[in-house]
């Protein structure tokens, strides 16, 4: 009875401590990746538009996995480690019991003693031996009944510990199969998202950027000696690309913006 108490103290005790020491891992798994999504945002930020709408999609995957591994944290802590920080409590209370079968059995053996030595001392006094060997049965008595309802103690222990422990490792692998049914899934949507990414658009825009940017830098003299105050034919091209091409950088657009307003402005201070 005592091993098995001493067993459970020293395994379930082990079992609690690496369980929350693997919580606690897949937590910080959780804040890692957290991180990361938040520097996938924020070099999004800083992309052309196809690649800026795919990372974006990609972080927000990201997030969706630690969502579930935020709640596969609580399910752990609710499920797994509470239920085996209980047995501290039942393993208190089991020890205590055992302890008092040692002491009544302690006393029977103490009243046998007694019994032993007034029938070696005094063997002719029947009233002293009657009295001992009444104590000794009173003592006998009350060891075979701690004995008993120890052995039934023991037994719904054993019995709530096998079945606890059935049902906690159980919990354990479903909490973990839902993260990872969950997690496939997104991540299945997250290599999609990755695999249509197509970086030619990118590049065109780049190019159309950086044409525009050169076209700026080349048509400046050229409005020293055109007296017309149409816009220049590589801000006109730039214009159109950008119109088709949409989203762009807010520095952009006031760069643009303002090379074209000083650009009419010198055209039509040549034709006046």
């Amino acid at each position: 009875m005592e091993d098995t108490v001493t067993n459970a103290e020293k395994h379930l005790g082990q079992f609690c401590s690496m369980l929350a020491a693997y919580t606690r891992k897949t937590a910080q798994v959780r804040d890692k990746a957290d991180r990361l999504v938040r520097q996938l945002t924020d070099f999004a930020n800083t992309e052309h538009p196809e690649m800026r709408a795919t990372l974006r999609s990609f972080a927000e995957d990201l997030a969706k996995v630690q969502d579930y591994r935020q709640a596969e944290v609580e399910r752990l802590e609710t499920k797994v480690i509470s239920p085996l920080k209980l047995y501290g409590a039942h393993i208190k209370q089991t020890r205590a019991e055992i302890k008092k079968l040692k002491q009544v059995q302690k006393n029977e053996i103490k009243q046998l003693a007694k019994l032993g030595r007034l029938r070696q001392k005094s063997p002719s006094d029947r009233l002293t031996i009657s009295q001992a060997e009444t104590s000794v049965q009173r003592a006998s008595a009350d060891a075979s009944h701690t004995t008993h309802q120890l052995g039934e103690t023991i037994e719904a222990f054993q019995k709530r510990k096998l079945t606890d422990l059935q049902k906690i490792f159980s919990d354990f692998v479903t909490i973990e199969m839902v993260l990872h049914a969950k997690a496939v899934e997104v991540y299945s949507s997250a290599f999609q998202t990755l695999e249509n990414y197509d970086p030619e658009r990118d590049l065109e825009d780049f190019r159309a950027k950086m044409h525009g940017l050169y076209g700026h830098r080349d048509a400046q003299p050229l409005t020293e000696t055109i007296s017309s105050p149409a816009v220049p034919w590589s801000l006109t091209g730039q214009s159109a690309q950008t119109a088709l091409r949409g989203e762009r950088r807010e520095d952009e657009e006031t760069m643009e913006a303002s090379a074209e307003e000083d650009l009419r402005g010198r055209g039509r201070a040549l034709h006046q």
